[in-house]
């Protein structure tokens, strides 16, 4: 866990001794919940690695403790008018106390999550006649096939990039290309997830 706070610098008096902390999911950027802390509460979140809260209901509470559904510190970090808190924290479970992921319903995803997801539809739905094959499932079951595309993809990429002046082209064969990587991560069973948390750890 690392902290960038310094609980001196917050200014707890413009909220009444409150604070408000944005709760947001370490690893895709999803917002997972809004709520207050004191002074307390964000010492109890450093201390213990799990995230802690304030309310003036409920008094300091333990988020998850409960359910299990907790918040795991990732990093803590003050915006620049040192009156909210950014907590990148790593779910376990829903986060809403509704079932949901998040308190704001399910986040809109990026065009490469919505690709692995039709993959691994194509990978855990098999046809049911030679017609309902598609060219997802033809790679998925024939690994040289696999490897001969992305080697064939990778190579049209490279020219592309060589003759930099069709800005449309690169873009289209880049895209190709990594349709045929997330292809090859399903079939080796390495969720795309595993290849953020490599990128995340290189930019540290």
């Amino acid at each position: 866990m690392k902290s960038r706070l310094d609980l001196d610098a917050l200014d707890f008096g413009k909220g009444s001794g409150l604070i408000p902390v944005v709760a947001q999911h370490a690893r895709t950027g999803a917002v997972l919940m809004v709520a207050y802390a004191n002074r307390q509460a964000l010492e109890e979140s450093i201390g213990t690695g799990e995230m802690h809260f304030f309310s003036r209901t409920r008094g300091l509470w333990h988020k998850g403790k409960t359910s299990g559904h907790i918040l795991r510190v990732v990093e803590l970090v003050a915006d620049c008018d040192q009156d909210t808190v950014l907590a990148r924290v790593e779910p376990f479970g829903p986060t809403c106390h509704t079932g949901m992921q998040t308190c704001f319903g399910p986040p809109e995803m990026d065009a490469i999550r919505k690709l692995e997801a039709v993959i691994l539809k194509r990978a855990t739905n098999l046809p049911t006649s030679p017609a309902d094959v598609s060219y997802t499932r033809e790679l998925l079951a024939d690994r040289n096939l696999r490897l001969k595309k992305l080697g064939e993809e990778t190579s049209e990429l490279v020219v592309a990039l060589a003759d930099d002046d069709d800005k449309k082209r690169i873009a289209e064969e880049a895209a190709d290309l990594i349709f045929h990587v997330l292809v090859a991560l399903q079939a080796a069973a390495v969720p795309f997830d595993d290849v953020r948390d490599v990128l995340n750890g290189r930019v540290k």
